[in-house]
Parts: C-alpha cells; sequence; structure tokens
C-alpha cells in the first residue's frame, strides 16, 4: 500500500511539473513505473497513455491563452508521429534490459541540452531560403530551419515511442536552440505534439498486448488533476526560471534508469 501511494504521489507531481514546461514527463513516468515493480514494455505502454492524458488537458488552457503555433505544430509533428509509431511497435525487437540502456542514455543526452543556454528569439529579415521557414506569430518572429528540425524530430519520436516518451525532452531544446522559437511557444506548442506522438507510440505498444487497465485508470485520473494544475502554473510562471531545476530532474532520470540496469 505504502508503495502504491509513493507511487501515485510521484506521479502527481511529474504531471504537475512537466505540464508547466510542455514535456510528457515520459523520463520521470517510465523510471517511476519499473521501480515500483512494473516490467519495461508494460511501464513504456502505461507512460505513453499517462503522457496523453496529460498532454490534452494542458492543451485545451495554453490553446484558450493563445500560445500554440498551429502551424509549426503541423510541421514537425508528422514524421515524429510516424516514426513514433514505429518505435513501439519494433520496442520488441528489443529486450526491456536494451530498452533501459536506450533510455538512459538518449534521456541523459537530453538532460545536458536543457542546460545549454536557450536565447530568445532575435530579430529576422523576412528573406527566406529553400528550407528555411520565417515565422511571425504572437508578436514573435523566429526562422525554422526544416533541413535540421525535421530530420531530429523524426528521430526523436522512433525513440521516444520505443522507450515511453513522448520526445519533448528533446522538441523543446529543438525549437528553442536550433529555431530560436521563444519558450513560452515552444511548451505551448510541444504540448500538442506530445499528446500525438504518444498516441502514436501508445498505439504500436497496444497492439503488442503491453497494457494493463487495473493499474492505467487510477494513474490517469491522478495526471489528469496534475496536467490542470500544472497547466495553470505554467500560465503564471516563467518556465524559463524552470529550465534547469528539468534539466536536472531528467539528468537524474536518467541516473535512476542507470542504477536500475547495474542491479
Amino acid at each position: 500500500m505504502l508503495l502504491f501511494v509513493l507511487t501515485v504521489s510521484l506521479v502527481f507531481a511529474t504531471a504537475v511539473f512537466m505540464s508547466m514546461t510542455g514535456k510528457g514527463g515520459g523520463n520521470l513516468y517510465v523510471p517511476i513505473l519499473v521501480v515500483s515493480g512494473i516490467s519495461m514494455h508494460v511501464a513504456a505502454t502505461t507512460s505513453q497513455l499517462l503522457i496523453i492524458v496529460a498532454a490534452l488537458v494542458t492543451l485545451l488552457i495554453f490553446h484558450g491563452e493563445r500560445y500554440i503555433d498551429w502551424k509549426l505544430a503541423l510541421i514537425l509533428d508528422p514524421p515524429t508521429d510516424i516514426m513514433a509509431f514505429f518505435g513501439g511497435y519494433y520496442s520488441h525487437l528489443f529486450s526491456g534490459q536494451v530498452l533501459k540502456i536506450i533510455f538512459a542514455i538518449f534521456v541523459f543526452i537530453a538532460g545536458i541540452l536543457m542546460l545549454y543556454p536557450m536565447r530568445n528569439a532575435s530579430r529576422y529579415t523576412t528573406k527566406r531560403g529553400f528550407g528555411f521557414w520565417y515565422r511571425e506569430y504572437n508578436g514573435r518572429e523566429y526562422l525554422i530551419n526544416l533541413w535540421l528540425a525535421i530530420p531530429i524530430a523524426a528521430l526523436t519520436g522512433f525513440i521516444s515511442g520505443m522507450v515511453g516518451m513522448a520526445g519533448a525532452t528533446f522538441k523543446i531544446p529543438l525549437m528553442v536552440l536550433a529555431c530560436r522559437i521563444p519558450m513560452k511557444i515552444a511548451i505551448a506548442t510541444s504540448s500538442f505534439m506530445v499528446a500525438t506522438t504518444a498516441f502514436m507510440g501508445f498505439s504500436g505498444h497496444l497492439i503488442q498486448g503491453d497494457m494493463e487497465l487495473a493499474q492505467v485508470i487510477p494513474l490517469a485520473i491522478v495526471v489528469a488533476i496534475g496536467g490542470f494544475v500544472g497547466g495553470r502554473l505554467a500560465i503564471k510562471i516563467n518556465p524559463e526560471k524552470l529550465r534547469r531545476i528539468f534539466a536536472y530532474t531528467t539528468l537524474f532520470a536518467s541516473v535512476i534508469m542507470i542504477v536500475d540496469v547495474l542491479l
């Protein structure tokens, strides 16, 4: 019983904090579920569903504040979603132990990227070259290098779908560092991409039968509440101030999984 209460508490806290930064939370949901005794494959599937629930709740809040760049999401999301499905479907080609190692490496790199200094979008000329997309949205402007953004988005989707993540841990650094998209727009847009990417990864896992409803339903309710709280807080708090906290949290999640592999 104590383990269940601890698991629920950690899942709720994860939903709140990850919703505030536009992340899915798979880098924390997965190790929490694995440590609680759930197998890696079931944990990955459960994590994807929890991500979907929290992201949908947060999405409604960000949409009401007009922070979501829908055109940007519709460009970056399809390659991520398609590859997330294949990542989830082909995850059974690897053992749970291998998936844990992939997870740890992927999340560690993401944590390092989140520590990289993030600059605000700077002024750009409206001159456009092939493969470079100039955007003006909500009073801000930015130039997106599609040659870089789309391949990274596709790779992120495949690995994320395989290990039970939604990919926001990489998408936000991609949007902010490579495309210089303002932090709040990146976070809000990520909330939409998180939901769709997680759904595709979840579908791939579900086909393989990795689902235990008795465990999922109570956790999904907790995550919905956490997503609402996190979304409301995100409107009031500057997410940039939380960047380093979540970078270290991401690194901590990778350490948890490494320890689990070694033990």
